[in-house]
């Protein structure tokens, strides 16, 4: 295990960079993703962790040594780093023993090693199988272990689950964060989901237009974005002009506690929209629509007197179309002054 770091990366395919001075360290034994929309970076931040691409100014260390520098590269094949890509990639002639233990020598096929990592990525048992005799889930496992295999002291996994449905990616992903932890692997995944960063990784490193937005915690990331640009990409949310006073906001959803004063944008998620009865407190509104989630639910609402807004909701459903309610907020909201609100149309999140 070592600790990667990227210090103030800057690479590109012509005239203008990609990457803009990027800083960015991964702990020791973590797995971090890279979030961010298409053309933000995350791609040719990989090829030049793994060697693929040059970069034009900055360093990228492993531990103690420099790979890349403006005066230095070393090749991809020694740097100490395993790769996962987006399909697994598996030699199709090769049995799964054989993907797993290739680049491996002789004593380290025959020791065991290659049974080990079968067994920990849930596929012990299937060494002797041909790659398309094994589903996308099982092949991208293949493709784990095989990076797995040489103990590099970084795996990168580019996108590898966004090929598989929905039910097997979300298996996937918790049986790849455990064996993961289990190996004692340090990780970065790059990849353009929320909710798959949000769910398996240690920190979350939000990347826009070419550099670090913000680096922290899941939980920091959704719940205390660094900006507005930030809390729009990840996760759903509504916004509101306000002017806060006291520590409450004045917004189409009623009274709003905030954390901030003076002139800008109030951030509601839709889970602290609270669905009340028609004769109860709250603002007037009429239910448009629900769009059932399996565990949870989408309530589409027009305020009586102004925009159309999101509630989500956990258990029973409340109110059906074409139902009058009374809508209120839960907890403090964010509050982003109007002087810092780098939105991006490249960072916006679909509603």
């Amino acid at each position: 295990m070592s600790r990667l770091v990227v210090d103030n990366v800057v690479a590109g395919y012509g005239a203008e960079p990609v990457l803009r001075g990027l800083d960015l360290a991964v702990p020791e034994g973590n797995l971090v993703a890279v979030l961010g929309p298409s053309g933000c970076g995350k791609t040719t931040l990989l090829r030049v962790l793994a060697g693929l691409h040059p970069l034009r100014d900055g360093r990228v260390a492993l531990g103690d040594t420099v790979l890349s520098a403006r005066d230095v590269h070393v090749p991809p094949e020694r740097r100490g780093i395993g790769l996962v890509p987006q399909e697994g990639a598996l030699f199709p002639h090769l049995t799964v023993a054989r993907n797993v233990g290739f680049g491996l020598s002789r004593g380290q096929r025959r020791n065991g090693t290659v049974a080990e990592l079968l067994e920990l990525v849930g596929l012990a048992g299937y060494g002797d199988r041909m790659p398309g005799q094994l589903s996308g889930g099982q092949q991208q496992r293949v493709a784990l272990a095989r990076a797995l295999a040489p103990r590099p002291g970084v795996v990168l996994m580019d996108e590898p689950f966004s090929s598989l449905d929905a039910g097997l990616r979300e298996e996937l992903r918790a049986d790849v964060r455990s064996a993961l932890r289990a190996s004692g692997a340090t990780a970065l995944l790059v990849t353009h989901d929320q909710e798959e960063a949000l769910g398996v990784a240690d920190l979350v490193a939000v990347l826009r237009d070419g550099v670090v937005a913000q680096l922290g915690s899941p939980q920091e990331v959704y719940g205390r974005p660094a900006d507005l640009g930030v809390a729009l990409f990840v996760g759903d949310a509504m916004v509101f002009e306000a002017a806060p006073e006291a520590g409450i906001a004045d917004t189409p959803l009623g009274p709003v506690a905030v954390d901030g004063g003076g002139r800008g944008t109030v951030l509601v998620r839709p889970e602290q929209v609270h669905l009340g009865g028609a004769s109860g407190e709250g603002v007037p509104a009429t239910v448009t629509d629900v769009l059932f989630h399996g565990h949870d639910a989408t309530v589409l609402l027009r305020l009586a007197d102004g925009p159309a807004v999101r509630s989500r909701v956990q258990g029973p459903l409340p109110a059906g179309r074409g139902d009058d309610v009374r809508v209120s907020v839960r907890g403090p909201a964010r509050f982003f002054p109007a002087a810092d609100q780098p939105v991006t149309t490249a960072m916006a999140s679909p509603s």
